[in-house]
Protein backbone atom coordinates (compact mmCIF):
# COMPACT_ATOMS: atom_id res chain seq x y z
CA UNK A 1 0.00 0.00 0.00
CA UNK A 2 1.47 3.48 -1.26
CA UNK A 3 0.82 5.50 1.60
CA UNK A 4 1.56 9.61 1.84
CA UNK A 5 1.07 12.07 4.26
CA UNK A 6 -0.66 16.07 3.36
CA UNK A 7 0.91 18.24 5.88
CA UNK A 8 2.28 21.58 6.96
CA UNK A 9 2.43 23.17 10.27
CA UNK A 10 0.29 26.06 8.88
CA UNK A 11 -3.34 26.18 8.49
CA UNK A 12 -5.52 27.11 5.47
CA UNK A 13 -3.09 25.83 3.28
CA UNK A 14 -5.27 23.21 2.00
CA UNK A 15 -4.82 20.11 3.60
CA UNK A 16 -7.89 18.84 4.43
CA UNK A 17 -9.40 19.77 0.89
CA UNK A 18 -6.43 17.89 -0.93
CA UNK A 19 -6.77 15.24 1.22
CA UNK A 20 -10.41 14.58 0.31
CA UNK A 21 -10.23 15.86 -3.64
CA UNK A 22 -7.02 13.42 -4.09
CA UNK A 23 -8.42 10.39 -2.31
CA UNK A 24 -11.70 10.78 -4.45
CA UNK A 25 -10.15 11.05 -7.81
CA UNK A 26 -8.12 8.22 -6.55
CA UNK A 27 -10.83 5.91 -5.89
CA UNK A 28 -12.87 7.22 -8.76
CA UNK A 29 -9.87 5.58 -10.95
CA UNK A 30 -10.50 2.87 -9.49
CA UNK A 31 -8.04 2.44 -6.68
CA UNK A 32 -8.69 1.35 -3.46
CA UNK A 33 -8.23 3.59 -1.39
CA UNK A 34 -8.23 4.77 2.61
CA UNK A 35 -8.06 8.14 4.19
CA UNK A 36 -6.87 8.50 7.58
CA UNK A 37 -8.24 11.89 9.51
CA UNK A 38 -5.17 12.80 12.02
CA UNK A 39 -6.64 16.40 12.89
CA UNK A 40 -8.47 16.41 15.60
CA UNK A 41 -11.09 19.12 14.02
CA UNK A 42 -12.40 16.14 11.88
CA UNK A 43 -12.89 18.41 8.76
CA UNK A 44 -12.00 15.45 6.42
CA UNK A 45 -14.70 13.15 8.31
CA UNK A 46 -17.47 15.65 7.62
CA UNK A 47 -16.37 16.52 4.66
CA UNK A 48 -17.01 12.95 3.79
CA UNK A 49 -20.13 13.07 5.14
CA UNK A 50 -19.09 11.10 7.92
CA UNK A 51 -21.65 12.08 11.27
CA UNK A 52 -20.04 12.87 14.30
CA UNK A 53 -22.67 9.74 15.53
CA UNK A 54 -21.16 7.19 12.98
CA UNK A 55 -17.79 7.69 14.88
CA UNK A 56 -17.90 4.79 16.90
CA UNK A 57 -14.06 4.35 16.42
CA UNK A 58 -11.67 6.93 15.34
CA UNK A 59 -8.42 7.58 14.59
CA UNK A 60 -8.05 8.49 18.26
CA UNK A 61 -8.81 4.94 19.37
CA UNK A 62 -6.62 3.81 16.71
CA UNK A 63 -3.25 5.30 17.97
CA UNK A 64 -3.82 5.06 21.76
CA UNK A 65 -4.75 1.00 21.13
CA UNK A 66 -8.21 0.97 21.83
CA UNK A 67 -9.07 -0.37 18.21
CA UNK A 68 -7.83 -1.70 15.48
CA UNK A 69 -7.63 -0.25 12.16
CA UNK A 70 -10.60 -2.64 11.18
CA UNK A 71 -12.77 -1.56 13.35
CA UNK A 72 -12.03 2.16 13.11
CA UNK A 73 -12.86 2.30 8.86
CA UNK A 74 -15.92 3.37 7.91
CA UNK A 75 -17.38 3.52 4.44
CA UNK A 76 -17.70 6.72 2.54
CA UNK A 77 -20.26 7.08 0.21
CA UNK A 78 -17.39 6.98 -2.53
CA UNK A 79 -17.45 3.66 -4.12
CA UNK A 80 -13.19 2.46 -2.92
CA UNK A 81 -13.46 5.35 -0.60
CA UNK A 82 -12.77 4.31 3.18
CA UNK A 83 -12.37 6.72 6.25
CA UNK A 84 -10.89 6.20 9.38
CA UNK A 85 -12.32 9.47 10.74
CA UNK A 86 -11.61 11.56 13.89
CA UNK A 87 -12.89 12.86 16.73
CA UNK A 88 -11.82 15.81 19.60
CA UNK A 89 -10.64 13.35 21.04
CA UNK A 90 -8.17 13.37 19.06
CA UNK A 91 -6.73 16.25 20.97
CA UNK A 92 -5.87 14.92 23.97
CA UNK A 93 -3.78 11.95 22.51
CA UNK A 94 -0.54 13.62 22.24
CA UNK A 95 -0.41 13.67 26.28
CA UNK A 96 -1.90 10.61 26.70
CA UNK A 97 0.84 8.78 24.55
CA UNK A 98 3.69 10.42 25.79
CA UNK A 99 4.48 7.63 28.18
CA UNK A 100 3.61 4.83 25.53
CA UNK A 101 6.12 2.69 24.34
CA UNK A 102 7.10 3.63 20.11
CA UNK A 103 4.49 6.19 20.65
CA UNK A 104 5.83 7.65 17.15
CA UNK A 105 5.09 4.31 15.60
CA UNK A 106 1.62 3.57 16.20
CA UNK A 107 -0.09 4.34 13.24
CA UNK A 108 2.57 2.87 11.07
CA UNK A 109 1.96 -0.43 13.01
CA UNK A 110 -1.71 -0.15 12.47
CA UNK A 111 -1.45 0.13 9.08
CA UNK A 112 1.50 -2.80 8.44
CA UNK A 113 -1.41 -4.97 9.69
CA UNK A 114 -3.43 -4.11 6.69
CA UNK A 115 -1.86 -4.88 3.75
CA UNK A 116 -3.44 -6.02 1.01
CA UNK A 117 -6.77 -4.14 1.64
CA UNK A 118 -6.02 -0.81 0.43
CA UNK A 119 -3.72 0.53 -2.87
CA UNK A 120 -3.03 3.62 -1.13
CA UNK A 121 -3.58 5.73 1.62
CA UNK A 122 -3.42 9.36 2.62
CA UNK A 123 -2.97 10.72 5.68
CA UNK A 124 -4.46 14.01 6.72
CA UNK A 125 -2.27 15.66 8.90
CA UNK A 126 -3.08 18.64 11.60
CA UNK A 127 -1.59 21.96 11.32
CA UNK A 128 0.92 21.31 14.14
CA UNK A 129 4.17 18.98 13.62
CA UNK A 130 3.34 17.58 17.29
CA UNK A 131 3.27 13.36 17.79
CA UNK A 132 0.36 13.06 15.07
CA UNK A 133 2.20 14.67 12.25
CA UNK A 134 5.42 12.51 13.47
CA UNK A 135 3.01 9.26 13.35
CA UNK A 136 1.99 10.32 9.75
CA UNK A 137 5.43 11.04 8.76
CA UNK A 138 6.84 7.79 10.32
CA UNK A 139 3.54 5.63 8.49
CA UNK A 140 3.84 7.32 5.23
CA UNK A 141 6.29 6.72 2.29
CA UNK A 142 5.98 10.06 1.10
CA UNK A 143 4.74 13.65 1.75
CA UNK A 144 2.62 16.08 -0.01
CA UNK A 145 3.10 19.51 1.35
CA UNK A 146 0.13 22.14 0.31
CA UNK A 147 1.64 25.30 0.04
CA UNK A 148 0.46 29.24 -0.26
CA UNK A 149 2.74 31.39 -2.05
CA UNK A 150 3.24 33.99 1.13
CA UNK A 151 6.02 34.52 3.16
CA UNK A 152 5.03 32.83 6.45
CA UNK A 153 4.19 29.66 4.36
CA UNK A 154 7.94 29.54 3.05
CA UNK A 155 9.22 30.10 6.69
CA UNK A 156 7.13 27.23 8.02
CA UNK A 157 8.15 25.05 5.06
CA UNK A 158 11.83 25.15 6.40
CA UNK A 159 10.18 24.21 9.75
CA UNK A 160 8.70 21.53 8.17
CA UNK A 161 11.44 20.14 6.16
CA UNK A 162 14.18 19.97 9.65
CA UNK A 163 11.19 18.10 10.96
CA UNK A 164 11.30 15.82 7.84
CA UNK A 165 14.90 15.17 8.19
CA UNK A 166 14.72 14.36 11.76
CA UNK A 167 12.32 11.82 11.03
CA UNK A 168 14.21 10.54 7.94
CA UNK A 169 17.45 10.04 10.55
CA UNK A 170 15.36 8.81 13.70
CA UNK A 171 12.83 6.84 11.96
CA UNK A 172 12.00 6.63 8.14
CA UNK A 173 14.40 6.94 6.14
CA UNK A 174 13.02 6.34 3.21
CA UNK A 175 10.37 9.17 3.68
CA UNK A 176 10.23 11.68 0.36
CA UNK A 177 8.49 14.79 -0.53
Amino acid sequence: MIRIAIANQKGGVGKTTTAINLATALAATGQRTLLIDLDPQGNASTGLGISHAARTYSSYDLLVGEALLKDAVIRSRVPLLDIVPATQDLSGAEIELIEVEERTHRLKKALDSAQGQWDICLIDCPPSLGLLTVNALVAAQSLLVPLQCEFFALEGLSQLLTTVDRIRGRFNPGLSI
